[in-house]
């Protein structure tokens, strides 16, 4: 039996109470908030297992379940998030590599949508590792999907209130390109295009939140001679506030070993709890995260008394 099976857990109506109640009292007027949640890995009825461990198997089957719980409680926190942002693995996997079937026959993708549609405020999704499927299916044509189902481009900024908050996709570079020399999956690379437009985005000195589903530590240093990821962000650590993570489904904390906070998040995939709550003031461009004191770092989970 999972660790997950082991704990008891509070219903999502008390959870959204315990948290609003935690995280109600410290609010300035001039403040305001969002949520941050990863590896929500959606399936449909055209999935087939199993999963890599019986732990992993089991999960996979409460995805729906544990993001409807997630999106209870953030919906009822008070004050109320401005965004939610979703650092990748939206769904899990492709059950076909035609484009076709996506738009013929309802499947995870517009499960997927459905339920982040029912979020009180805006989700802004990224890229993760299983909402690509090379070499079988293009990243061209994950793209095509992504932008027809989701609105959503392969990688991104927006801003809101003084914030720049960037979506990065590790998936762009050599190491995903089946055809080069580089071919790694296991490692991420965002290709010198990207590299380019993250560094421009940057260079307007506003202060940014930045999302990435690879760790770091995951991510090709140099791209291009000693041009890469790491070298921007170092170069760049008083603009980011910090860099955001997910993959790994567990909490792990990296301090400021690449210049700004960088912090991996676990997966609502395996803990409807695993959410951070973000309090940014535009005032000072500044930032605070209110809720990692419970987290049980380096698990799935986060502390419950």
């Amino acid at each position: 039996m999972s660790t997950f099976n082991r704990r008891s857990f509070l219903s999502a109506a008390g959870a959204a109470a315990a948290a609003a109640s935690a995280f109600r009292l410290d609010a300035a007027p001039e403040t305001f908030r969002f949520a941050v949640i990863a590896d929500t890995h959606i399936i449909d009825e055209y999935y087939k297992g199993p999963e890599g461990s019986p732990e992993d198997t089991e999960s996979i089957f409460k995805t729906t379940e544990r993001l409807t719980r997630t999106r209870g409680i953030i919906n009822g926190l008070h004050p109320a998030m401005d965004l939610t942002f979703l650092v990748g693995d939206y769904f899990h996997n492709y059950p076909s590599t035609d484009l076709d079937f996506y738009f013929e026959h309802q499947t995870r993708l517009d499960a997927a949508k459905k339920l982040t549609d029912a979020f009180v405020m805006p989700v802004h999704a990224g890229f993760g590792n299983h909402d690509y499927a090379v070499p079988h299916v293009s990243r061209e044509n994950s793209h095509e999907l992504f932008r027809r189902k989701f609105g959503l481009k392969p990688y991104y900024s927006l801003e809101h209130k003084g914030f720049k908050f960037i979506h990065l996709n590790n998936f762009l570079g050599a190491t995903w390109d089946a055809k080069d020399r580089r071919y790694d999956k296991g490692k991420g690379s965002l290709g010198e295009e990207q590299l380019n437009w993250f560094e421009a985005e940057l260079e307007q000195h506003k202060p940014s939140f930045v999302f990435v589903h690879f760790p770091m530590i995951i991510i090709d240093p140099k791209e291009r001679a000693d041009y890469g990821l790491h070298s921007i962000v170092k170069k760049h650590k008083d603009t980011i506030q910090f860099v955001i993570s997910g993959h790994w489904h567990r909490w792990f904390e990296f301090g400021r070993s690449y210049g700004p906070p960088h912090l991996v998040i676990a997966a609502t995939r395996y803990d409807p709890d695993a959410y951070i709550i973000v309090e940014a003031d535009p005032a000072k461009g500044s930032h605070r995260i209110l809720n990692l004191d419970g987290v049980d770092w380096n698990t799935h989970f986060r502390l419950r008394g």
